[in-house]
């Protein structure tokens, strides 16, 4: 697997391939923002939204995609614009296709936007995973703060209230 990190071009240009990771996401159970059933063109639309704050450096993305350039994960930081927030990051939206998974991609991913960010200045990381989700034990294990829980906080794809647990990892400013 490589990992690029994508401009607002690629966003667009690929948006129907990030899409059918964002569907395979959402049909198989994850809680990313999206009740199911999620439809190609809605997933595709919703990708190519995010090319604009891409383009402005409020996001980035990085896409994995396997030896035949198809996309299996990826993750995004997003930067809030408020100057008094400019150390922070949000963590979101780490997938990985449920045909890559147990690879070891999930951590991969995650290891790549810590190491961006890091390098950006940035010496905190928060995102939020609905409760009991397997996506847990991969940021306790990488060492992410448990921060507290939030009952009925989203709903996941089959449209049920479930609790969202909040994570925050403080990373080590740049040398020098």
């Amino acid at each position: 697997m490589t990992v690029l990190r994508w401009t607002d071009t690629e966003l667009r240009g690929r948006s129907r391939e990030l899409a059918r990771l964002l569907t395979d996401s959402v049909d198989g159970g994850a809680s990313v923002g999206f009740l199911a059933p999620l439809g190609p063109a809605e997933a595709a639309g919703w990708w190519r939204e995010r090319a604009d704050a891409v383009a402005a450096g409020r996001l980035a993305v990085w896409v994995a995609v396997d030896r035949t350039d198809r996309v299996t994960g990826t993750v995004s930081l997003a930067r809030p614009d408020k100057p008094n927030s400019r150390h922070r990051a949000e963590l979101v939206k780490l997938m990985v296709h449920r045909s890559a998974r147990g690879q070891g991609l999930g951590r991969r991913l995650l290891a790549t936007a810590e190491r961006a960010a890091a390098s950006a200045g940035v010496t905190l990381l928060h995102l939020d995973t609905e409760t009991g989700s397997p996506a847990e034990h991969l940021y306790r294990s990488a060492g992410w703060t448990l921060a507290g829980t939030i009952p009925d906080y989203a709903a996941n794809p089959s449209g049920e209230l479930r609790p969202t647990t909040l994570y925050y990892k403080r990373l080590a400013p740049p040398p020098g």
